[in-house]
């Protein structure tokens, strides 16, 4: 076990790879100064990270946490009530209530809307020129896709995506932007409710409303077997909408900065697209989009790696140190479309596992496929040290990707 050290003054926000080579050579477990400035503890290797991941006594429920502890997005009951601060069985049946609108099954159906979206950003690029990527393209088709499986109108769009970055990546100039974006996401769900219940559609959202008003429960009682309260309903819509955009649109971004970044393996994919489905894991697991799990408290004292972490305490799994750990993944700093990158953990591993991971696979694979189709010549615009990274320690993401075409 390490002395305390301060997460972003460490280097993390600008450096998170050499610093996470670091710390897993040093200690896997370190005691360490967290987000807030709230004691926390930081797992690093990937053998304690994936046990950790599927250890049912580390808890995802805040109710378990120490007072004072780091217990990451402060939420209103109404947007808080989601997967990511849940164990079973309040987890098993939420889970279940929607984890059918997103298997591979139902979401390859999308795949024909997913490519006709991403024709539509391309086609307004143009033939050649300049432009940021992200804000053309990698960001705007995730947030269509997720918009258009909830129902969420086209004029509300752009909004969310404010609100999404602020709560992502906290402006210290700013520092009730988070508060403000809360209340305005908590205003935008009720009337959108309130909205799909006047008029249901043909989506996601028409759905999940009917199971929570077919279920006859009224007010935010605690739910039954089947059901969903009120609450769980409006953080579920937030939630899917929430990590259907930003997840995504970080994926995209980075995986065509690699691509850039590593012309051979850019050449060798242009000259197979059917290697796609698999270059999305070499992707996620290089360069993934969340760096640190959702934080966890143990029920009781567990050791991790021969160091006990007290009862209550936070724990925050590093993703992103364990898909680069030498001892899984041999030369695992190397970006290598041949190979095989399946056991990563960018996405989770046991029950908490992405719900959405077909989905953001899907997108990741048909935003790439569309680009390499129809942009031959697609280049960086400056220097690679330019670039601006979002400075957050929950996700790792481009602000902006300058490319020509």
């Amino acid at each position: 076990m390490s002395t305390d050290q301060d997460l972003v003054t460490d280097g993390l926000l600008t450096h998170p790879y050499a610093v996470y080579d670091r710390l897993r050579d040093t200690a896997p477990v370190h005691r360490v100064t967290g987000p807030d400035g709230s004691p926390t503890w930081l797992v690093t290797r990937y053998d304690d990270v994936r046990e950790a991941l599927a250890n049912p006594l580390l808890s995802l429920d805040k109710r378990h946490a120490l007072p004072g502890g780091y217990k990451g997005f402060a939420l209103p009951p109404a947007l808080d009530a989601n997967l990511l601060n849940m164990d079973p069985p309040d987890h098993t049946r939420i889970r279940r209530l929607v984890g059918r609108a997103f298997t591979t099954r139902r979401v390859e159906q999308l795949r024909a809307p997913i490519r006709r979206t991403a024709d539509h950003l391309l086609d307004a690029l143009g033939a050649h020129g300049g432009t940021d990527l992200i804000a053309a393209y990698a960001a705007p088709l995730p947030i269509t896709v997720i918009c258009d499986l909830l129902g969420v109108p086209d004029g509300h769009r752009r909004d969310f995506r404010a609100w999404t970055d602020v709560l992502v990546a906290p402006d210290p100039a700013r520092p009730q932007a988070a508060k403000e974006a809360v209340v305005a996401m908590l205003g935008f769900f009720t009337q959108l409710l309130a909205d799909k219940r006047k008029e249901p559609a043909d989506d996601l959202l028409s759905d999940l409303i009917a199971v929570r008003d077919e279920s006859g429960s009224t007010g935010n009682d605690r739910a039954g077997s089947d059901r969903l309260s009120e609450d769980e309903l409006m953080s579920l819509a937030f939630l899917i909408l929430f990590a259907g955009y930003e997840n995504t649109v970080q994926l995209i971004g980075t995986a065509v900065l690699a691509l850039l970044q590593h012309p051979d393996q850019l050449a060798a994919l242009r000259a197979d697209p059917t290697r796609l489905p698999a270059a999305v894991e070499e992707f996620v697991r290089y360069d993934g989009p969340a760096l640190l799990a959702i934080r966890r408290f143990p029920l009781e004292d567990v050791t991790i790696s021969d160091v006990t972490v007290p009862a209550g305490e936070t724990v925050l799994l590093s993703l992103a140190a364990a898909n680069r750990d030498p001892r899984r993944f041999p030369d695992a700093d190397r970006f290598d479309l041949g190979r095989d990158a399946t056991g990563h953990l960018a996405l989770g591993h046991g029950i908490h596992y992405c719900l959405g991971a077909p989905l953001a696979r899907l997108e990741t694979e048909i935003a790439l496929a569309a680009l390499l189709e129809r942009l031959p010549d697609l280049k960086l615009d400056g220097d690679p040290g330019d670039l601006r990274w979002r400075p957050s320690l929950r996700a790792r993401g481009l602000l902006a990707l300058p490319v020509t075409y």
